[in-house]
């Protein structure tokens, strides 16, 4: 009994040497952690003023400038390692194809397939900051292409669709010809002037400079009628 107790305080006094020898490094590790975060931080912040600055993209620019952030953290996680005194996992991860080898690693799971698609997104630019898009059954305003998701906003909502949804699958953008076009239909009793009706929708129409300016032809027409109404096709962009 006596040498199953001097086992167990041998053992326990070993656990209470190793994280007492450990600690100081665990504590470092932390430090190095939160100064890369920190530095991260403010470099994707400059990184996207100057670069918004410089390119007529802010979407893509906005996107690098969180790809360059994303690199400086896995730089940080890597000295980290190193400072536990894991070279080993920090040596695997740069050893083979390097760092390109990490990235297909990733993805085979969902967050990397979606940083792939973002890749794409950025480079490929199907759409930019302040479009109207459609995909997947959401409709919104574009706001940020991220690395893993692209947001837009929808009736004050912030709406995050995840970048591989994007490239798999349909994708509307309503500002594709440097305009959104509206297209709808009202209808007028049969009592009313529809000519009349006609003339002042086109007059507003050309009174709205953003509308005018344009260039696209805007238009106001009877298109049908119905059981009770005049229908007024009314296309403008």
């Amino acid at each position: 009994m006596e040498e199953f107790l001097h086992d167990i305080a041998n053992h326990i006094e070993g656990y209470y040497k190793g994280l007492v020898d450990i600690t100081p490094k665990l504590l470092l590790a932390i430090v190095v952690v939160l100064i890369s975060w920190f530095i991260a931080s403010r470099v994707r912040g400059f990184a996207d003023s100057r670069l918004k600055t410089k390119m007529h993209d802010p979407l893509l620019a906005t996107f690098i400038a969180n790809l360059i952030r994303a690199a400086l953290i896995i730089i940080g996680l890597l000295f980290m390692f190193r400072v536990i005194g894991l070279t080993g996992v920090a040596q695997s991860v740069l050893a083979g194809a390097g760092i390109s080898a990490f990235i297909i690693g990733f993805a085979l799971k969902d967050i990397g397939e979606n940083f792939l698609a973002g890749m794409l997104l950025a480079f490929k630019r199907p759409f930019a900051v302040g479009d109207i898009i459609e995909s997947n059954g959401v409709k919104g305003k574009i706001v940020a292409l991220n690395l893993r998701d692209t947001q837009i906003k929808s009736d004050s909502k912030n709406i995050y669709i995840p970048n591989a949804l994007l490239i798999k699958n349909t994708l509307i953008d309503f500002n594709s010809g440097g305009f959104l076009l509206q297209d709808f239909t009202i209808g007028l009793d049969y009592g009313s002037d529809y000519r009349k009706a006609i003339s002042l929708i086109t007059e507003v129409m050309k009174a709205d400079s953003e509308v005018a300016e344009k260039g696209y032809k805007n238009s106001a027409v009877a298109s049908g009628i119905t059981g009770s109404t005049i229908q007024i096709n009314i296309r403008y962009g």
